[in-house]
């Protein structure tokens, strides 16, 4: 139930960004490489751990001010699948300030956003600073990358909505991405139209970032008060405009469209949890079902046909159900992550056999934050948690003996890793502190967005490139 940021502080810079990919890490020339293991290995004293740039496609960091809890990637108008660099993004966050009349929902757009390709074996290896420097938008850049995706630094353009309170969770409709929901920690629901700032951050090619920007005050279209205070919210991937928020009372509503600008909320809500309902989930197939799961340790299954309460409860596991994940490629997999920091997979077929979970993992040692499975591999998920990891995972791999031999002699050294890595773990993260909402982009594959305490990172693994489109997708 980690979820709020302590003693927030505005960030006027971010020095150093330092990160882990694919388990690697620098390393004494004369000695073999050594996979370092967060949570397990011990620094030295003086020993400090860097980037190592070869294992990214793209990496860069930025923020927007106060620490953002969660956002939201705006899907936009410039190619559904989007391999070549450099891309441009649009983004939704709520801030985390440290005065209540301080908050504000952030529109913004990122673009120039450099990367280039690279073999999973290296030719030869990669030259230049490992370390990545960060002020308002910054990357891991060098001058060779200028034919291979862009150069200079990302561009950032921001416009800002005041807003109540701190803002919990945010969330853009898929269908129109200009409408967005938020919840405060004042206890309100609102529903956005921030189709005005979209269209002016896609008209301007100059305006930045940096400086005073003026805030606007705007008004919600629908503003609904629960009893509580809450964190989950979703829309409906098949139905326009129809909502489902969840609060810390343990109350969830459904939310009907009855025009582009007006809801009703149903007074009467979905009672079933005996605490907190932490994260809602709609089902990808079916309009009118969605999941929920709660601090009471459960994940229930709710259809709203039929009646208020739930179709299938469960109990998920063993400490506070924080996040949920609904695979949107294949539909009957559910992804939950827990406050102890383990996370499971369940066939929704198997539930009336007793045993749905098909796979479950304690890699992560405090509560995970959040979990996503990818929007173009449907066994690839990626997930965050308070020990300052983002984690990518292949469900669909297994140790292979004879393919770890090949790879060590490919790279001419011998690579000490551990033996007790899962074979699923693909790809880890580091660098940011307090990692709290992680998203998949679902135009330009394999890319991930992640917010901390300490800002934005963009990142997108080199060792996941083979799950690519061709260039001529």
């Amino acid at each position: 139930m980690v979820r709020s940021i302590k003693s927030a502080k505005k960030i006027k810079r971010k020095s150093k960004v330092s990160g882990i990919g694919d388990g690697s890490s620098s390393s004494i020339p004369s000695m073999a490489a050594k996979v370092w293991q967060p949570g397990v290995d011990k620094l030295e004293e003086g020993e400090e751990l860097e980037c190592d740039p070869s294992t990214y496609n793209s990496l860069h960091a930025f923020h927007i001010g106060w620490p953002c809890l969660s956002f939201d990637i705006v899907r936009d108008k410039l190619g559904l699948v989007r391999t070549e660099f450099p891309q441009t993004m649009y983004f939704v966050a709520g801030t985390q300030a440290e005065k209540a009349s301080w908050n504000s929902i952030g529109i913004f757009k990122m673009s120039n956003i450099t990367g280039k390709r690279r073999d999973l074996v290296p030719s030869e290896p990669a030259a230049g600073n490992s370390d990545m420097e960060s002020d308002n938008s910054d990357s891991d850049e060098d001058d060779e990358d200028e034919e291979l995706g862009g150069s200079g630094s990302p561009s950032l353009q921001l416009r800002k909505v005041t807003h109540e309170g701190c803002v919990n969770r945010i969330r853009a409709m898929a269908q129109n991405p200009h409408i967005c929901a938020s919840w405060a920690d004042n206890g309100y629901v609102q529903v956005w139209d921030f189709s005005s700032h979209l269209n002016a951050l896609a008209e301007s090619e100059t305006q930045g970032a940096q400086g005073a920007l003026s805030v606007f005050n705007q008004a919600p279209l629908v503003k609904f008060e629960h009893k509580d205070e809450g964190y989950a919210i979703d829309w409906n991937p098949i139905v326009p405009g129809r909502l489902v928020s969840g609060d810390c009372k343990n109350c969830i509503y459904l939310w009907e469209p009855t025009s582009d600008e007006a809801w009703n909320v149903d007074t009467q809500p979905f009672i079933g949890h005996t605490a907190s309902v932490e994260d809602l989930q709609w089902s990808p197939t079916e309009p009118h079902v969605f999941a929920s799961c709660s601090v009471d340790g459960t994940i229930a299954i709710w259809d709203a046909r039929l009646g208020k309460s739930a179709a299938a409860s469960f109990k998920a596991h063993n400490a506070d159900v924080n996040v949920i994940s609904w695979n949107r490629l294949a539909s009957c997999m559910l992804a939950s992550g827990s406050d102890d920091g383990t996370f499971s997979i369940r066939d929704l077929r198997l539930l009336k056999e007793g045993d749905s979970v098909v796979a479950h993992f304690e890699y992560h040692k405090h509560p995970i934050t959040s979990i996503e499975w990818s929007p173009h591999e449907a066994s690839t998920l990626a997930v965050s948690s308070s020990d300052n990891q983002l984690t990518i995972w292949d469900l669909s791999l297994e140790k292979d003996d004879e393919e770890e031999a090949e790879f060590r002699a490919k790279t001419k050294e011998q690579v000490n890793a551990p033996e007790d890595l899962p074979p699923q773990l693909l790809f880890i993260h580091q660098g940011q502190k307090d990692l709290k909402e992680i998203h998949w982009h679902s135009q330009i594959p394999g890319m991930i967005v992640s917010t901390a305490a300490d800002g934005f990172n963009i990142l997108m693994p080199s060792n996941i490139q083979t799950t690519l489109p061709s260039d001529g997708a």
